[in-house]
């Protein structure tokens, strides 16, 4: 499908090394004149859903800065676009908040988080044939790690417990996927 927006300008009004923030003059679809501001990412964030023989998963639990809470959350992260493959990142990821390595990665799913206003996308993996070690948190984190069944993990989802777009995406389709199996 054609393009149905114009840009006239884009002018950088922030950035840093994660995010990079335009203004920008447009003609909307409807042929009106309109502003859009973006904020573009740096990094393709990367998810991961730990499954061991038994169904469980591991969740994350840490105090959101943005939200003003605390989020419970698979592991996840970022990958710097263009200069780290997202599967080594995700590997990264998963070791750093968990200490989980895994032998069995599969890609499960494809997204875009808030996609009118940012232009961040993701992968979600799910990661089989763990083994346990220790987490390695960077300086800016306190985690919490949980061990928990896929199914309560799902249900956390449902009652509203589990509010962060990537988890919620990728706990649903890792159900979905193990359920069809």
């Amino acid at each position: 499908m054609k393009n149905p927006w114009t840009t006239h300008s884009v002018k950088k009004v922030y950035d840093n090394p994660w995010i990079e923030i335009t203004h920008r003059e447009v003609t909307t679809p409807n042929d009106t004149p309109g502003i859009y501001g973006l904020v573009h990412f740096k990094n393709l964030a990367v998810g991961i859903v730990p499954i061991d023989e038994e169904g469980n998963t591991w969740l994350v639990g840490q105090y959101r800065y943005t939200l003003e809470q605390y989020s419970w959350e698979i592991p996840e992260g970022g990958c710097l676009i263009g200069k780290e493959d997202p599967l080594q990142a995700a590997k990264r990821e998963l070791l750093e908040e968990t200490g989980i390595t895994a032998i069995q990665w599969e890609k499960i799913l494809d997204f875009h988080t808030s996609n009118s206003v940012t232009d961040e996308a993701g992968i979600i993996y799910l990661a089989k044939g763990l083994s346990f070690g220790s987490a390695q948190p960077e300086h800016t984190e306190q985690l919490e790690v949980k061990k928990i069944p896929l199914r309560d993990a799902v249900q956390m989802v449902i009652n509203g417990d589990i509010t962060d777009a990537m988890s919620v995406m990728a706990l649903l389709r890792a159900e979905q996927i193990l359920v069809s199996r």
